[in-house]
Order: C-alpha cells, then structure tokens, then sequence
C-alpha cells in the first residue's frame, strides 16, 4: 500500500511540475494589431495601432538581402501578409504561419519559371544548435523559444505582418 501512495505522490507531483512549464502562455493585454518585421535591423516589433507592446531581435532566412521570388532562394519575402495558421507542434517549437506566397509572389516566381516556395513561419529556435550562426533559416523569421512563447500567445490569426527590406 505505502508503494502505491509513494507512486501516486511522485505522478502527482510530476504531473504538477509538467503544467507549470508549459510552452503555451496566456494574454491579457492590448491586441496585437500589426507585427513589423525590419530586415536590415534584424528586429520584429509587436504593435498595437502605433504603439509598441514588444520588440524583438530575429533571425532570417540564410541569404536575407532581398525579396524571396522562389523556393529554396534562402530569402525571407518582403511585403504586408496575414498571420493564417499556427503550429504548435512546430520542430521550432512553436510557430505561427505566414500566408506567404500570395497571388503576386506565385505570379513572379512563374515568371521566372520557377515555384514561390511555402511555409514561411515565424517560429522559435527548436534546438540549441539551430542558433549557432546569424540568419540560419530558409526564409522563416526566428527568435528564441522563449519569445516565441509570448509571441504565439499575443499574435492572432488574421494579424498583419508587414516585412520590409
């Protein structure tokens, strides 16, 4: 009997710890209304209207000078896209997708007889190693685990992100 109350103690309190380092927060603040992405100075700033709620440093993707026109080009796109999706299943930890490409970024790529590419997230550093050198994703926008935690709970689908050059 003292095996199973020991057992049940230990799973409790196990399962108790487990809740409390959770990766999914919660918001209670002024709505996200626009994410702003600055290229050149590698910061993403949270907005709400034209106040900062929160800023952040990012990583890009593995050739971050200019537009992306087409998959695998290593570029982070440039232009104003909604938040459509989110991923918290992410292998980056979490993620929140981009709707990227839109009807002018297919037209382009097409144009050069080439596909846009897809699947571009703002999304966390997955492991460690993934942060070893500057600009490391494929044209995603990264930031620590940790801020990707705030950044999932404060940003809604259907939010504006705006990335310039």
């Amino acid at each position: 009997m003292k095996l199973t109350r020991r057992a049940a103690l230990i799973g409790g309190s196990l399962l108790a710890l487990t809740g409390c380092g959770s990766k999914f927060q919660s918001y209670t603040g002024p709505a996200v209304t626009r994410v702003a992405v600055f290229k050149d100075s590698r910061r993403m700033y949270l907005l709400h209207h034209k106040s900062v709620l929160k800023a952040y440093d990012i990583d890009l993707g593995f050739a971050p000078v200019g537009d992306k026109k087409v998959e695998g080009d290593g570029k982070t796109p440039e232009g104003h896209y909604l938040i459509d999706r989110r991923n918290p299943n992410s292998r980056y930890h979490l993620s929140i997708g981009i709707d990227y490409p839109r009807a002018h970024d297919i037209a382009e790529a097409r144009a050069l007889g080439k596909e846009p590419g897809g699947d571009i997230f703002i999304h966390g550093q997955g492991n460690p190693v993934s942060r070893l050198r500057r600009d490391w994703t494929w044209g995603c926008i990264a930031v620590t685990n940790d801020e990707i935690e705030e950044v999932y709970a404060m940003v809604r689908d259907g939010t504006i992100v705006s990335i310039y050059p």
